[in-house]
């Protein structure tokens, strides 16, 4: 008889599988396309604080929101029993990176050329707050088609690159969180993130290969440094070690 997963794990999942069958709804306050419509228009719309309040929370949570309420990370969760295999982080990590710095450029290039922000609309380019439904000026269908090209992009990498491949290479809100995590290891200041006793590790690995990031969670253990941009706290090390060799932390340090 299989183990019953903890309850925090399988908290941590129901909590995924929310965010993702609320993607309809939240899709386009997560969108990399619509900041760029707002910025073009001099709007500051729902994106744009999304992706500030992403950074600011950041800076005291570090990317606990990819772990525990990422609509793309849940989808990439789910098919994990489809390809459990991890990804390879050295060939993919680098191209959210490629794809976020110009991101940015075009970004700031639309607000300077639209004369800066002037007004707020935390709704653009939605229906009453839902982001797939159809309206006069965009068909539904359309809605539908950037929905499933969003999906299927991060199933597809999920299903033929491994756990969470998406996260890796394609998020590109991933690195405002990863570069919030990096002004608070310079800072120092309280924040949650995990702690290691080495000395209580029986070497089992079982936190590396659980891990849905595919990190090498056993070395960080043994260099009694947890800190990895790519970590998600989602704790899954945490839960399955039976020695407690790592435990979930607010505090200061690096």
């Amino acid at each position: 008889m299989l183990k019953p997963r903890p309850i925090r794990q399988r908290t941590r999942t129901a909590l995924l599988i929310l965010a993702f069958l609320l993607f309809p709804v939240t899709m386009n306050y997560l969108s990399p396309y619509v900041i760029i419509d707002g910025a073009s228009q001099g709007i500051a719309n729902g994106s744009l604080v999304m992706f500030g309040l992403l950074f600011i929370a950041s800076l005291f949570l570090g990317r606990l929101w990819c772990g525990w309420a990422c609509p793309a990370g849940g989808l990439a969760e789910i098919c994990m029993p489809v390809n459990d295999h991890p990804a390879n982080l050295k060939k993919t990590d680098w191209i959210k990176w490629a794809i976020w710095i110009p991101w940015i450029g075009v970004i700031l290039w639309a607000v300077v050329a639209a004369g800066g922000y002037r007004s707020i609309d935390l709704l653009l380019d939605t229906q009453n707050g839902i982001s797939v439904a159809g309206s006069p000026d965009r068909p539904i269908l359309f809605a539908y088609i950037i929905y499933f090209v969003v999906v299927g992009l991060f199933a597809g990498l999920a299903m033929l690159a491994g756990r969470r491949a998406g996260c890796h290479s394609v998020c590109w809100m991933a690195p405002f969180m990863i570069l919030g995590r990096r002004l608070r290891n310079i800072a120092a200041w309280p924040s949650l993130r995990l702690k290691a006793a080495p000395e209580r590790c029986s070497d089992c690995k079982t936190c590396t290969s659980n891990c849905p990031m595919s990190l090498d969670v056993n070395a960080m253990v043994h260099r009694g440094h947890m800190e990895h941009s790519e970590c998600i706290l989602c704790g899954s090390c945490v839960d399955i070690c039976a020695r407690k060799a790592i435990v979930y932390s607010f505090s200061a340090g690096k």
